[in-house]
């Protein structure tokens, strides 16, 4: 005869104990994020924004790429650690302690995707992208444009005016030469025909 043991309390503790913890391992690294296409215009700023849960404090990378470009943009671990920007991006990029990036004053060349790698102190990494597009500002050239057709307008008003003020003087002009050059006297002859 054959005897089964079934598993005592013990053991099933100690299965669903490792069970949890590998469970937990695969979904150590968690970044979330509302939106991951952003649109903006040039000089705005842009804010990426992720939450990062992670087991231990985890290390921050963002990346920028765009065609054959491939550039860091910085790294930092949150919680005052230490703060790593290019000097590229030195004076445009604001880290924050939950893994989001800010940018501003945007340019064209900032078009892109912009990469997120969250590295845990284990080693283990995940990654999230965003594409970025940056339409330049269209109503900068409206505006240049509508000055630009107000000052023709302005100047062709000018001339105008000046146009017609030389005419008044020319036939005042031509008027008192007339005058000057025909006789004194009011009597004119007539010449029979």
């Amino acid at each position: 005869m054959w005897h089964f043991r079934l598993w005592d309390v013990q053991d099933v503790a100690v299965f669903l104990s490792i069970t949890l913890y590998m469970c937990h391992l695969a979904g150590a690294i968690s970044i979330q994020s509302p939106q991951r296409s952003l649109t903006r215009s040039v000089q705005e700023d842009v804010f990426f924004s992720v939450d990062v849960t992670c087991l231990g404090i985890p290390t921050i990378q963002w990346t920028f790429m765009s065609g054959a470009v491939s550039r860091t943009i910085g790294a930092w671990q949150p919680g005052g650690g230490e703060t790593n920007i290019t000097v590229d991006y030195s004076s445009r990029v604001q880290p924050f302690n939950n893994g989001s990036m800010g940018l501003s004053d945007l340019r064209l060349q900032d078009a892109g995707y912009y990469v997120v790698t969250v590295t845990d102190t284990a080693g283990s990494s995940k990654d999230a992208g965003f594409v970025l597009k940056v339409n330049e500002v269209l109503y900068e050239d409206l505006q240049y444009l509508s000055v630009s057709a107000l000052a023709l307008a302005c100047v062709a008003v000018l001339l105008m005016l000046a146009t017609w003020l030389l005419d008044k003087a020319y036939r005042k002009i031509v008027a008192w030469r007339r005058k000057k050059e025909m006789p004194e006297n009011d009597a004119t002859e007539l010449q029979p025909l």
